[in-house]
């Protein structure tokens, strides 16, 4: 089952397709409690990893609290603000006791002070090359924009970490070239082997592809809670 929306310019959009099954077992998932773990600031201070992760990351500014808000069904659980690069920690939840959910800093533009910005960067690539839990990364891109350098290099970075990574394309309601860019981002990804061939788009404003990205992360999720 795929599903079907028109960004701005009226141009229908479509995603990779997924089963009632599928869909449904998404659904469920995240429609349990998602608890706030802690926040971490030092890779020292990293909790236990015994439940899967699934890691959210992308430049500042592109949506990345307003989808997991969106994924969750909660309004506030990740803070959404105009100004970039308000996240300055690894946030972790706990979805259900099936899988643990990490809200981490966006790289790039911040209106933060250098040094800072440097400790957000370094604690990103310490916890991303190095955490054993880490299921995947879903590497938050733009549908405006398109890839940027940083992005590669983010993908260079789970390619060496034999970690995979999705790329989720964000805000596709407001672009213009969305099958273009698919394609583009199609031919960069294939080039990783860590790299998902699923491309997932989304809108959180218009609820486009939330549906279909529960039901690819709940395959990462053990069937029973663990205790």
């Amino acid at each position: 089952m795929g599903y079907h929306a028109k960004n701005e310019q009226g141009k229908e959009l479509t995603s990779s397709t997924f089963t009632d099954t599928e869909l449904e077992a998404g659904r469920l998932l995240f429609a349990k409690e998602c608890a706030f773990l802690l926040g971490v600031a030092r890779v020292e201070q990293l909790p236990d990893d015994s439940l899967p992760e699934i890691a959210f990351a992308g430049r500042s500014n592109v949506g990345k609290s307003s989808l997991l808000n969106a994924l969750t069904g909660r309004k506030s659980l990740a803070r959404t603000s105009n100004t970039p690069g308000r996240t300055q920690q690894l946030n972790f939840f706990n979805l259900g006791s099936r899988l643990t959910l990490v809200d981490m800093p966006g790289y790039g533009f911040a209106r933060a002070p250098k040094a800072a910005v440097t400790t957000w960067t370094r604690l990103i690539r310490d916890y991303l090359r190095g955490r054993v839990g880490l299921r995947r990364l879903c590497l938050l891109i733009d549908a405006r924009h398109g890839l940027k350098p940083v992005d590669r290099e983010i993908m260079d970075l789970m390619e060496n970490s034999a970690v995979v990574f999705q790329v989720i394309l964000t805000k596709c309601d407001k672009a213009k070239k969305l099958p273009e860019l698919i394609a583009a981002t199609e031919k960069t990804v294939s080039k990783y082997r860590a790299g998902s061939p699923r491309i997932i788009v989304t809108s959180s404003r218009q609820n486009i592809g939330i549906a279909q990205l529960r039901a690819e992360l709940a395959k990462l999720a053990p069937n029973e809670a663990l205790q």
